[in-house]
């Protein structure tokens, strides 16, 4: 990747970040670590990778997204304004009565959301009847998915990505969010998870791990997994839970986050500098 394209995707993650952050701000509480950790995969797959038409989001030949951690919602919608789903201050909006933006993704509510998703584990099975309907279809485009750390505790999981290996869905790119966190602790003190990569290559996958703050790595790793056929491809990405807000990234109940007074006072010092960031990588 050269540094202009690196650039201009660093400056789209600050720019999902920022935006993300005005949401949570708006509504006063909400899902921030989770959201946090995957922006600088939106910023890839909605900057880069993906084959997209936000004039035309029903596009049958378009990449899909499904983010099976749905409370990673925000991050989504933040990512589909600025590419142009829809206006930005609809972003305002996030989990109001009467909203097209619930807190977690729901298809028939958000124009450019994929597939409805909430439920752990679930995300992981319609994202296979997606890959194996469009492979039916002799289509080309590929079928995203991201699942959480915590979320792997569910068995559901594992039955579909058997699944995905057994019909060499090579189409599917899976993108792991290890973030090391779940509701309710640490990953590694609720349910230990060893190595996902030698999981997933016991399950058939081909199995990258890469900086998930890194959007080079993470393009790279993405580019690397296309070459791969006959099997799926799953990319495991080293996060911080609150990734690029200090003020979440030190708390260490972070799942979901209520913005009190100090809170709010943090997330502003946090805004300030996301923006001093977008203007120096806009040059």
């Amino acid at each position: 990747m050269d540094n202009k394209t690196r650039r201009e995707l660093e400056c789209f993650a600050a720019q999902i970040r920022l935006e993300t952050l005005k949401e949570f701000m708006t509504l006063g509480f909400g899902h921030i670590g989770g959201s946090m950790s995957v922006v600088e995969l939106l910023a890839v797959l909605y900057g880069k990778t993906m084959r997209v038409d936000p004039k035309n989001p029903k596009w049958a030949d378009r990449d899909y997204l499904v983010c099976s951690k749905g409370h990673a919602g925000p991050a989504v919608y933040a990512t589909l304004a600025l590419r142009g789903y829809f206006p930005l201050e609809t972003l305002k909006t996030l989990n109001a009565n009467g909203t097209h933006l619930p807190s977690h993704c729901d298809m028939n509510q958000t124009i450019g959301v994929d597939m409805t998703t909430g439920s752990l584990g679930q995300g992981v099975s319609t994202s296979m009847g997606i890959a194996t309907g469009n492979k039916i279809d002799q289509r080309e485009n590929y079928t995203f998915l991201v699942v959480g750390d915590g979320e792997l505790n569910e068995g559901q999981c594992w039955e579909g990505f058997m699944y995905a290996a057994h019909h060499k869905l090579d189409h599917l790119i899976c993108f792991v969010d290890d973030n090391k966190k779940q509701l309710d602790g640490y990953t590694c003190d609720i349910n230990e998870p060893h190595s996902f990569v030698q999981k997933f290559e016991s399950f058939g996958f081909h199995a990258q791990k890469v900086d998930g703050a890194d959007v080079g790595a993470i393009y790279e790793a993405i580019e690397a997994a296309k070459k791969v056929t006959g099997k799926p491809s799953v990319i495991v990405l080293d996060t911080i839970k609150g990734q690029g807000l200090k003020f979440v990234e030190d708390t260490m109940a972070n799942h979901s986050i209520k913005l009190g007074k100090a809170e709010m006072e943090a997330a502003g010092k946090a805004v300030i500098m996301l923006e001093k960031q977008i203007a120096e990588l806009k040059g």
